[in-house]
């Protein structure tokens, strides 16, 4: 007992020796060291024969979150690998399940309503960002009803025209642009291309008011806007971070620069001088007849410009990178101009785009291995079975599916990684669509889509409704950087850079130059 009692007394003595840091550190080791070995156990004795397996992970909530988030397509792959098509890993502390494949894009992506939700995955991040009632912002039915509204810019016709201001806004560029005043030279991709594809989405899609705004105040509001597709948003949109404060200030202003034109052009005198976006929304109306709020126009214009903007420019930017790396298919591009529309390259339009064949085959295989958007994920409303298996999702989990998996799968493409223009000589994109069954949400016929392992504008009533669009604005505005310049790349560099996966939208990582020379200059 005498022991005992120094030993007590000694420990005490060592403890009261300790600061109280010290003592907080070692509890919190202790709880973290107990939650690990808590979390390992459940997961190697307690199995659902009624749900995929879990992927392993040593820490809870935080799960695979890490490695899914630095590199989802080499976590896909190797959890395919270990555990086949259908997998759950925990995604910052929900249970997210995959199921890959062309069957896994069937499943979620034309899921039934009453099954899956969308809307309640993307509204925190997408909310502030556009604004309220819009997109993921309202019921379903209602978003229907948006996209139908939005479609008038999307019509052949309007299509047609946009083919001429798009190739203005390039060559304008070009000229005026610092980054291209030597007959040679670098410049900084992303940045370059990501101005042109603003300035020409802006003019087309919203109008000359719109376009002229973006030489000054529009710029920077776009770009702190565009802070809010932090992945950190998922979780916290309301948090009163530095790049959300930024978000909702922009925001405001730009929802509020909307409104004043919006207001100008209601106002007596001004009258109706071109068919825009913004006069169409004007004067739309909902099914029960309540014409579109003023302050809803403002938002799907925010929504049309923040959507595409992102898709365009990174898409833009592989294919510019990667041209570099393959000048020899820039060579060919030129020449099929030449041969196909004329030597003296007459101007493009709209029915000499779709003779391009080349061309369209060199932005079809840089979305199929550089797809802007990874996962599409979905809410689980209702318990979900899967034909041929015992599993059933429960309410408690998300599904996700990753069409650009079928896309690098060798299965489907053989070398998959491997850019190849070429390997699309057999086949069209008309051609891929013709035999899949079609489909009206309330927007118009579109393909299902989800046979084909090639769906980077995904598939179902959430399939993207700007798909033509951006082949047209993508198209053109390759087709006249070609009839501009050669690239190739700097002698310190022979390859692309990584893929950046920290934000909504996959990008081309850090900072690349590539080499430029105009055509016709001297050596």
């Amino acid at each position: 007992m005498g022991l005992f009692s120094t030993f007590l007394d000694s420990f005490c003595e060592h403890c009261s020796s300790l600061s109280i840091y010290t003592l907080v550190a070692v509890g919190t080791l202790s709880f973290i060291a107990l939650s690990v070995v808590v979390n390992v156990l459940r997961q190697l004795l307690f199995k659902s024969p009624n749900e995929p397996p879990v992927v392993f992970h040593w820490f809870p909530f935080v799960g695979s979150t890490i490695s899914y988030g630095i590199d989802p397509y080499k976590f896909f792959f190797s959890s395919r690998a270990k555990y086949g098509d259908i997998f759950t890993f925990v995604l910052l502390g929900k249970k997210t399940t995959v199921y890959l494949g062309t069957k896994g894009n069937e499943f979620i992506l034309n899921g039934k309503l009453r099954d899956v939700c969308a809307e309640e995955v993307y509204s925190p991040l997408t909310t502030p960002v556009f604004g309220r009632h819009v997109v993921y912002d309202c019921p379903n039915s209602k978003l229907m009803e948006q996209k139908k509204f939005v479609k008038f810019g999307l019509t052949s016709e309007a299509l047609r025209s946009y083919v001429r201001l798009i190739t203005t806004e390039v060559d304008n560029f070009v000229e005026s642009s610092h980054w291209f005043q030597k007959p040679k030279g670098t410049f900084n991709v992303s940045k370059a291309i990501g101005e042109i594809t603003i300035y020409t989405a802006s003019r087309s899609l919203q109008g000359k008011e719109v376009r002229d705004r973006f030489d000054s105040t529009f710029a920077d509001m776009y770009h702190d806007l565009d802070k809010g597709f932090a992945p950190i948003n998922f979780m916290l949109p309301w948090a009163p971070l530095p790049h959300n404060r930024k978000r909702d200030a922009a925001q405001k202003r730009m929802t509020d620069t909307y409104m004043d034109i919006i207001k100008e052009r209601r106002a007596a005198g001004v009258k109706r001088d071109e068919d825009d976006m913004v006069w169409n929304l004007m004067s739309c109306a909902y099914k029960n007849g309540t014409p579109v709020p003023d302050e809803e126009v403002a938002h799907m214009m925010i929504a049309l410009l923040m959507a595409g903007q992102h898709s365009s420019s990174s898409t833009a930017a592989w294919i510019v990178l990667r041209m570099a790396t393959c000048p020899e298919i820039m060579d060919e591009l030129y020449e099929e101009q030449k041969r196909v529309l004329g030597s003296d390259l007459p101007p493009l339009t709209y029915e000499s785009m779709q003779k391009l064949d080349l061309h369209a085959k060199v932005i079809k295989e840089t979305l199929r291995i550089h797809a802007p958007i990874h996962s599409l994920i979905r809410a689980v409303k209702n318990p979900m079975p899967i034909d041929g298996t015992p599993y059933v999702i429960p309410t408690s989990h998300n599904v996700l599916s990753s069409p650009g998996v079928t896309a690098r799968s060798e299965e489907f493409f053989p070398n998959p990684l491997k850019w190849s223009p070429h390997r699309w000589d057999e086949t069209t994109v008309a051609e891929e669509d013709k035999d899949e069954e079609q489909i009206d949400y309330g927007y118009g016929l579109v393909t299902k889509g989800t046979n084909s392992p090639y769906l980077p504008f995904g598939a179902g009533r959430h399939r993207c409704i700007g798909e033509q669009f951006a082949y047209v604005q993508l198209g053109t505005i390759l087709a006249t950087l070609v009839r501009h310049f050669k690239f190739s790349n700097p002698p310190d560099r022979s390859s692309i850079p990584e893929t950046d996966y920290s934000s909504l939208f996959s990008k081309p990582l850090g900072t690349s130059f590539v080499q430029y020379e105009k055509r016709g200059s001297k050596a």
